[in-house]
């Protein structure tokens, strides 16, 4: 492992080393300025980055096509083992569509049914929700769901009246409560899809090697329905699995966990895993919201092992619809990862497990390093051309001090950094092409990857601006919170599109009249950046289309095995959720739980013994929302003045939530 990492990192360095000693002799030969200095530094630094990424990728496609590697003794060839231990599926959910979740789980739990061994799985959804209407049809799809699978008793549903600690403290309290019935968890996202056969592999590798603390999937994304969301699905199967083979090669034990989609062994996970509240103010401080790097880091410390599974098929998730949902993400993300700076400096952690946490980190930086390089390009440009050069330096000198450049040698460093960039791209193309999957599937192959490289191309300007604003936010103490994500597609007025997209639209202005100022030559060469911060507003607005992503369907563009020759799970899946909404009117909602005694009981049933309340602790929600109540007759009239936190408090607490049901009898009455 010592010399698989050494070649990596090596290969890394002797690529940098070159491109710096290329570059460097591009800026200047009598000696750099203070800002070319700077250009100078921020493009080994930003090379680095790069190759790094190129290294990887290289080592993946040759794993990949010529020499199958695993870690794992996982086969998927193999007969399906039998499984001998206890696992919980555990499904964390804030304010998902209900019916869709369900659907998923409903879905899970059927494929494991099928292979005979649902007698070791348990299903977990477990809600963090704060919409009450929400609530309600989550726990009314519970009762569906439990109503018409053939197991019953194999699937709960816990609602968290406290959102402490986020997604993190929703496991961290289902351990502290239910982990010890289980020797192993698979964490899943609300968008999460996983076949019963991958599931059983799973526990059985888990099974199988007792020093493994975590094992985690490659998911494949599906289900993409807009544009933006087609790439991102596209770009994830093309691209992906040379990433994982890579990592998988050079990491070994030292893998990383991405927050789902993955087993994890209960015990090595309740011993090692606990996390701290950092002790910064916000947005650095507080719960470690970016959990899943820091938990896998204190797992290795603690000596258990973290693998990889890149070669193990029937793990799915979905994509952000838009440009706009990704960026609202991508924003908690870039939040999260640059809390690790706090987490860095910890006592034991691997040195793998470090790099892992300040590749996070790099992963954000890498933007405003990237739009400083631009700028000051520019800027020197603009300088070379409109200040007269000073041809003899201050003091006694023979000779003038010309200005020089290498304009051959510019183009290739240029060439060389475009194809550091985009030969992993053809690495792609390639295995993808013969990987037996989708060999018999290469129709609109070339044209797709014409369309993803361009749209990714005009796009990574907006998301380099994205990024640094964040970066800049968050620095200035802005914090992210958390919200709800968007799964579907939907329309964004176009006021508000023009709004969060004018600042890249003028940035993309000011550097095209600054390239064009100094020469076409240079305005050319700037182009792919200009022209995807101009085209930011039309690209975020057409790239959300669910018509044109589906005309794309239609026509084979875009388009992954998994779509051509769908996965049962997901045709099940996407019968499960075809069917009608629960979510229904706020009024409709309300009576159907209040006045179905089934329904009112199982809810009631479901709501936690009344806590002791310390002295001087008051829910101001709860009370408020009782005093409300005293001033209504009808359930209708307290609907009304009743605010989303008022009825979530009534909801939770059983003596409030017979108030409401009387309430709800006496208006019929």
């Amino acid at each position: 492992m010592w010399l698989r990492r050494a070649l990596v990192l090596g290969t890394t360095i002797s690529l940098t080393a070159v491109a710096a000693y290329q570059m460097y002799l591009v800026v200047t030969v009598n000696g750099p300025t203070v800002l070319q200095t700077i250009v100078l530094v921020l493009y080994v630094a930003l090379f680095a980055w790069i190759a790094f990424s190129f290294v990887t990728m290289l080592a993946g496609f040759i794993l990949f096509v010529f020499v199958p590697f695993s870690t794992l003794t996982i086969n998927p060839q193999e007969p399906l083992p039998e499984v001998a231990s206890r696992c919980a599926l555990l499904v964390p959910t804030y304010n998902e569509t209900p019916h869709r979740l369900f659907a998923r789980v409903q879905a899970i739990l059927e494929s494991v049914e099928l292979t005979g061994q649902i007698a070791h799985f348990d299903f977990f959804v477990l809600s963090d929700t704060t919409d009450p209407e929400i609530w309600i049809a989550e726990e009314k799809e519970f009762l569906k769901i439990r109503s018409r699978t053939l197991d019953r008793g194999r699937i709960y549903y816990r609602h968290r009246s406290s959102n402490e600690g986020r997604k993190a403290g929703n496991i961290a309290e289902w351990i502290k409560r239910f982990g010890g019935h289980y020797d192993s968890m698979i964490v899943l996202d609300a968008d999460s899809l996983m076949t019963g056969e991958t599931v059983v592999r799973l526990v059985v590798a888990m099974e199988r090697h007792p020093n493994v603390g975590l094992i985690q999937t490659l998911p494949t994304i599906v289900n993409a329905n807009t544009l933006f969301a087609r790439l991102q699905q596209f770009a994830g199967r093309v691209y992906g699995p040379l990433v994982a083979h890579g990592i998988n090669w050079w990491h070994g034990a030292e893998g990383n966990y991405w927050g789902h989609n993955a087993i994890i062994r209960v015990r090595a996970f309740a011993d090692s895993a606990g996390l701290p509240q950092l002790r910064a103010p916000k947005p650095f401080g507080g719960p470690i919201m970016s959990h899943d790097f820091v938990e896998a880091a204190l797992m290795r410390r603690k000596g258990w092992a973290i693998h990889l599974a890149p070669g193990l098929a029937g793990s799915y998730e979905e994509a952000p619809p838009s440009l706009d949902d990704y960026a609202i993400r991508d924003r908690r993300w870039c939040q999260g990862n640059l809390q690790h700076i706090g987490v860095l400096p910890a006592k034991g952690l691997h040195w793998v497990s470090r790099l892992h946490l300040l590749t996070g980190i790099g992963s954000y930086i890498t933007a405003p390093m990237w739009l400083s390089f631009l700028l000051l390009g520019v800027l020197i440009s603009l300088q070379a051309h409109f200040i007269r050069p000073e041809y003899f330096a201050p003091g006694f000198s023979l000779f003038p001090r010309w200005p020089t450049e290498d304009p051959y040698r510019a183009a290739l460093v240029f060439i060389g950094t475009m194809g550091i960039l985009l030969i992993p791209k053809l690495l792609g193309i390639v295995a993808f092409i013969i990987s037996p999957t989708s060999r018999a599937r290469l129709r609109g192959l070339i044209p797709s990857v014409l369309i993803e490289i361009i749209i990714s191309g005009l796009l990574a300007p907006v998301m380099m601006w994205k990024q640094t604003v964040a970066i800049i936010q968050i620095f200035l103490g802005k914090d992210a919170g958390w919200s709800a994500q968007q799964r579907e597609g939907s329309s964004m007025p176009f006021k508000v599109t023009l709004r969060r997209y004018f600042s890249p639209t003028v940035l993309g202005l000011l550097l095209a009249i600054a390239a064009y100022a100094v020469s076409l030559p240079l305005f050319w060469w700037m182009s792919p950046v200009i022209l995807g911060l101009l085209l930011t507003i039309p690209l975020a607005t057409v790239t959300a289309s669910g018509v044109l992503g589906r005309a794309a369907g239609r026509l084979g563009l875009l388009v992954i095995p998994e779509e051509r020759t769908p996965p049962s799970i997901i045709s099940r899946f996407s019968e499960l959720a075809s069917g009608a909404n629960s979510l229904e009117g706020t009024y409709r909602l309300w009576r159907n739980l209040l006045t179905d005694p089934q329904f009112s009981t199982a809810h009631r049933e479901m709501l936690p013994e009344p806590a002791q309340i310390r002295r001087g602790r008051v829910n101001a929600e709860l009370v408020v929302g009782l005093a409300k109540l005293d001033q209504c007759t009808t359930i209708d009239e307290a609907l009304e003045i009743l605010t989303g936190s008022e009825k979530s408090a009534l909801l939770g607490d059983r003596t409030a939530f017979d108030r409401l049901k009387a309430l709800s009898q006496s208006g019929d009455a």
